[in-house]
């Protein structure tokens, strides 16, 4: 699976319909501008960050002549499949669909700089044999050095209603492991008493992502570690899984991981010289 990457100095091009796949992190450098990000107006100035998934949602924009501005996208699952599946990691990208624009200090704007132009010199390596694990690495350390930033904004608590409580009580559940053997939307719905419709449009609505994909976030770390344990056959892992055959197994790491699980246990082994 091929991972898109691009990297840009024009604020214009931050709601380009081909980054719909992506994850878009910019920084204002100089000047000003807005844009209407999930139907909200944001402002920003020098040292704002913006993390907007699926910047598609991005609209009316405008600047300021003296704006400047760098940003770096990458695509989505690609991003997510790097983080582990922590209960900040899922809140913070949960808060960021609130409110995607964090105000850096100059410190930590200088980082940020200097990682997205790590990244702009070496997105053309592709020809590398380990090209998707250098991009990662560097990737991570983008989200890593963000996070820090983000951890100093105080926005863990996106709503006092029901919602959060639903919010948080999925998160919990999934915290647990369940989804080990529970993938089904239905599942979660009848823990939290509530139709799996609601359950749906509640979560897409705060987190702008469905349950399926907060589910399976959760699921491929414990699918991972089953794969790297080459004591179990994957007769196993599917029972300990609660697939109800091997053949859905399959599909299941095919989808997620982009190979079947015999070609991803392939891909662990020492490449011969």
């Amino acid at each position: 699976m091929e991972v898109d990457f691009r990297y840009s100095k024009e604020f214009n091009e931050m709601n380009d319909r081909a980054l719909r796949h992506t994850c878009m992190h910019l920084l204002c450098l100089a000047g000003e501008g807005s844009f209407v990000f999930n139907e909200h107006c944001y402002h920003i100035v020098k040292n704002d960050l913006v993390v907007a998934a699926r910047p598609d949602r991005i609209s009316n924009l405008a600047a300021h002549a003296d704006i400047q501005v760098e940003w770096f996208a990458a695509d989505y699952k690609f991003l997510q499949s790097l983080l582990p599946s922590n209960n900040y990691s899922i809140g913070g990208s949960i808060s960021l669909n609130q409110d995607p624009v964090i105000k850096l200090s100059d410190e930590q704007a200088r980082h940020l700089q200097n990682d997205f132009h790590r990244l702009r010199d070496r997105m053309g390596d592709s020809h590398l044999q380990f090209y998707r694990e250098l991009m990662g690495s560097l990737c991570l350390t983008m989200m890593y050095d963000i996070f820090e930033a983000h951890a100093q904004r105080d926005a863990t608590d996106i709503h006092t209603d029901r919602t959060a409580y639903i919010v948080k009580r999925l998160m919990a559940l999934l915290a647990t492991g369940i989804s080990r053997t529970e993938r089904d939307v239905s599942y979660y719905a009848e823990r939290l008493n509530v139709s799996p419709k609601y359950l749906s449009a509640t979560i897409k609505r705060v987190t702008g992502q469905s349950v399926t994909s907060y589910i399976d976030r959760h699921t491929i770390p414990i699918l991972k570690d089953y794969l790297n344990d080459d004591r179990l056959s994957l007769t196993q892992i599917a029972d300990y899984m609660n697939f109800t055959s091997l053949s859905y197994f399959s599909r299941y790491c095919t989808k997620h991981l982009g190979q079947s699980p015999s070609d991803y246990r392939l891909s662990l082994q020492p490449r011969s010289e």
